[in-house]
C-alpha cells in the first residue's frame, strides 16, 4: 500500500508543479518584465488584504500540507517486517522469538515443499498477534492446490506451536515459474 501512496503522491507533486508552471508560462505577457513581482502591490492590498478568510485559508492549507509530510515520512521510517514474537511459556512469563528466525523456519519448510522452486517470508502485524505473508514461486509442473494445502497444513501449524499464538493468519501468493521450451532437433 505504501509504494501506491508513493506513486499517488508524485503523481499529484508532479501535476501540481506542471500546473504551476504552465500557470506562470502563460501569466508571463501580463507580468510587466523579468524583475516584476507576480503580484503587484496594488493587487495585493487591493485583492488578497481586504479578505479576511484568504489568510487562514492560506495558513489552513500549509498546515495540513505539513500534516501530510509527516504522515508521510512517519509511514516511511515505519518497518514493514515484525522484529520479534512475544511467546507465552506458560508460567506467567514471556519468551521473544525473533522474527528473522520464524521468517527463516517458515521459508526453509515451505521452501522444502514438492514442487516449491523458491520461497519467500515477512512476518507482519504486532507482538502479540503476528501474520505472515509468504510468496511462494513455483515449478512448471506442481499443483498450485497442493502446495496451499501443503503450507496452510503442517507448515503454519509449525509456526503456530512454535510461535505460541493460536491463530496465525497468513497471506500466499503464488506464482508458478517460467521455463523453456524445449529444443526439438
Amino acid at each position: 500500500m505504501l509504494r501506491t501512496v508513493n506513486r499517488i503522491l508524485l503523481g499529484l507533486v508532479g501535476l501540481v508543479l506542471l500546473a504551476a508552471g504552465v500557470g506562470v508560462l502563460a501569466a508571463v505577457p501580463p507580468l510587466g518584465g523579468r524583475h516584476a513581482p507576480l503580484l503587484a502591490e496594488q493587487t495585493r492590498r487591493e485583492h488578497w488584504q481586504a479578505e479576511g478568510w484568504w489568510w487562514w485559508a492560506v495558513a489552513a492549507g500549509l498546515a495540513l500540507c505539513v500534516l501530510l509530510a509527516l504522515w508521510w515520512l512517519l509511514a516511511q521510517l515505519r518497518r514493514p517486517r515484525l522484529p520479534s514474537v512475544l511467546v507465552d511459556t506458560g508460567d506467567g512469563a514471556f519468551a521473544v522469538l525473533r522474527g528473522r528466525a520464524l521468517e527463516e523456519a517458515v521459508a526453509a519448510e515451505a521452501g522444502a515443499l514438492h514442487g516449491v522452486s523458491r520461497c519467500r517470508v515477512v512476518l507482519r502485524g504486532r507482538r502479540g498477534a503476528p501474520s505472515l505473508r509468504v510468496a511462494l514461486e513455483l515449478e512448471p509442473y506442481a499443483v498450485p492446490a497442493d502446495a496451499l494445502a501443503a503450507l496452510s497444513g503442517p507448515v503454519l501449524g509449525h509456526a503456530r506451536t512454535s510461535a505460541g499464538v493460536a491463530g496465525l493468519p497468513a497471506e500466499a501468493r503464488l506464482r508458478v515459474h517460467g521455463h523453456r521450451a524445449r529444443r526439438v532437433t
